[in-house]
């Protein structure tokens, strides 16, 4: 532990300002799992349309711990607050710290590319020494069972919501810094509204994160705020190029032999773009690095497809490439000089949250929306609809026709 470590530290942040961090949350963050963090851009190839957007998953994460911090102190202050124990606290606030532990570098190019999660990857990492060891000697043992089921998803801890689920803390700090850095108004979010509602309550037989009644307007301002950011940030077309330029350059590095994909747990944004020029046949290195990216030829929303999207273009790599060269060799293009994309975000603006009402009652919000109350999660699918394009990308320029699509597509 570093000098002052036993009273803590307070960093900087442009966000938050002032976010002072615990002897145990110093810990973590002085291992080099932990540290690793501040080499991987949080936003991946957005800062070739947004120059800001250079910010990095340590300065998220400081972010999610902070905001931990504080939905902690407004639930231990609440009637019945007593409840949560100092290690259940402790335990929410290092698994926040810890959320993004597992990421790839650039972002969630490679998850979608077809490679292993970052939350499994996550799992890895907190089973090994020193992060392990930090871990266990402020009494959590088996930490890549316990933060690991957390992290993912798969924790029926009652506090869970705060990190994983409809209002976790995870959305509301990459909302509000992603804007921020990007220098966009999108990602406003009434924070603390927010957290000043929050509620434990009683869902199936259990206790669970919820909202008071008179938070419904700060929760549709988080979902106003994602939609607004995917459409206009993480879904921008050029964004999209760069991550689409970037999956292919991966796939073929991985094909040729020059990238070991489980070398990637532990690489950083530089030194993976070193590795992938040093050894790239593609050409798409050198584009990337020199913002060549590959332009629109063709863009349709998926309910102008007569069928629905086929499951492969998300995450089997192999597949879209077969398909993207079979469309080039058509529009007479080489191979790699076309790429067709599609985003996708499970349940972008999805809702499962209960709902605790001025006379103590509980109701669940869902995506069927709370008639009368709130009607925005209806509402929410068509705009998640709209935000999502499927694009083709041509290194120069072609005519790529949408029934030449559909055939490739069809194949």
């Amino acid at each position: 532990m570093r000098r002052g470590a036993a009273r803590g530290e307070v960093v900087r942040d442009l966000l938050w300002q002032n976010i002072a961090l615990e002897p145990a949350a110093l810990d973590v963050v002085d291992t080099p799992a932990f540290q690793r963090l501040r080499y991987v851009r949080q936003l991946g190839h957005a800062f070739l349309v947004y120059p800001g957007a250079t910010h990095s998953r340590f300065e998220h994460a400081l972010g999610a711990y902070w905001l931990a911090r504080r939905a902690l102190d407004t639930l231990r202050a609440q009637e019945g607050g007593g409840a949560i124990s100092d290690a259940d606290a402790l335990f929410i606030r290092l698994a926040a710290l810890l959320h993004d532990i597992g990421h790839y570098p650039f972002s969630h190019a490679l998850e979608e590319a077809g490679f292993t999660s970052h939350e499994t990857l996550a799992a890895e990492l907190l089973a090994r020494p020193p992060l392990a060891e930090v871990l266990d000697a402020h009494g959590f043992a088996r930490p890549a069972e316990v933060f690991g089921a957390l992290i993912g998803g798969a924790s029926d801890h009652p506090l869970a919501g705060l990190i994983s689920g409809s209002i976790d803390v995870d959305k509301i700090d990459y909302l509000k810094r992603d804007a921020l850095m990007c220098g966009v108004p999108y990602g406003e979010v009434d924070v603390d509204r927010l957290l000043a509602c929050l509620a434990v309550t009683e869902r199936d037989g259990g206790r669970t994160i919820g909202i008071l009644e008179k938070g419904i307007a700060a929760l549709e301002s988080l979902l106003f705020a994602k939609y607004q950011m995917y459409r206009n940030v993480y879904w921008h077309h050029a964004v999209r190029s760069a991550t689409a330029m970037f999956k292919r350059l991966v796939r073929e590095a991985v094909l040729d032999r020059a990238l070991d994909p489980a070398s990637l747990v532990e690489a950083t944004d530089d030194a993976l773009v070193h590795d992938l020029a040093a050894n790239d046949r593609t050409g798409i290195a050198a584009a990337l690095r020199e913002r060549r990216l590959y332009k629109r030829a063709l863009e349709l929303l998926p309910g102008e497809l007569p069928a629905p999207a086929p499951v492969w273009l998300r995450g089997d790599a192999a597949r879209l490439a077969r398909a993207e060269d079979a469309l080039a060799h058509r529009a007479g293009l080489g191979p790699c000089e076309l790429l067709i994309d599609l985003p996708h975000k499970e349940a972008m603006l999805g809702l499962d949250l209960p709902i605790v009402r001025r006379d103590r009652s509980v109701e669940r919000l869902t995506q069927k929306g709370w008639p009368g109350r709130m009607d925005l999660p209806p509402f929410a699918a068509s705009l998640a609809d709209s935000a999502c394009r499927l694009r083709v990308f041509v290194r120069r320029p072609v005519e790529v026709t949408r029934e030449a699509l559909l055939e490739v597509l069809a194949g």
